[in-house]
């Protein structure tokens, strides 16, 4: 069995810890650290972690919009399905739960596709944060609502300079 990797990311909220193998990514997840934990043999590091730390470093600059980092996605059929769907949702925008059910074919599953949405390990990369309650508002993100609020805004101001 392959040997998971960890690096850590110092994001504008906070340390992200990054895991994968040589075929990808398997989480990208919020820590309560203060400071990353530095990979101590970086020439050994499994190249999706550090072409992931260089894509999330572009993506907090504001130069990257998508992602092309190696993913290794463990779940459900149904939450891989979900979590490749919200691969789709164009960068600054939003969508409801319901309309990302249907997007999966799946209408009637809008709490499955709430509950595979909050099962998601690989935060930003698989955007999780774009989506929204029926009512407009923010619900829901494991990293805590302030950071969902914050990627948000960070998207919506990044694309307003292009523009």
């Amino acid at each position: 069995m392959e040997r998971i990797q960890t690096i850590d990311y110092a994001s504008p909220l906070g340390v992200l810890e990054i895991s994968g193998t040589e075929d990808g990514v398997c989480s990208i997840l919020f820590t309560d650290r203060d400071e990353p934990i530095l990979l101590e043999h970086e020439d050994n590091c499994h190249e999706p972690l550090l072409v992931c730390w260089q894509q999330l470093d572009e993506y907090f600059s504001g130069k990257r919009q998508s992602f092309s980092v190696s993913l290794w996605m463990k779940g459900t059929d149904f939450q891989k399905s979900v979590w490749h769907t919200l691969t789709t949702i164009p960068y600054a925008h939003k969508i409801t739960y319901t309309e990302l059910a249907a997007l999966i074919g799946k209408e009637n599953a809008v709490r499955a596709v709430g509950n595979a949405n909050g099962k998601n390990r690989l935060n930003i990369i698989v955007p999780c944060h774009r989506i929204i309650g029926a009512n407009g508002s923010l619900t829901g993100y494991s990293g805590g609502l302030w950071r969902k609020e914050w990627l948000l805004t960070h998207e919506q101001c990044s694309l307003n300079k292009e523009e």
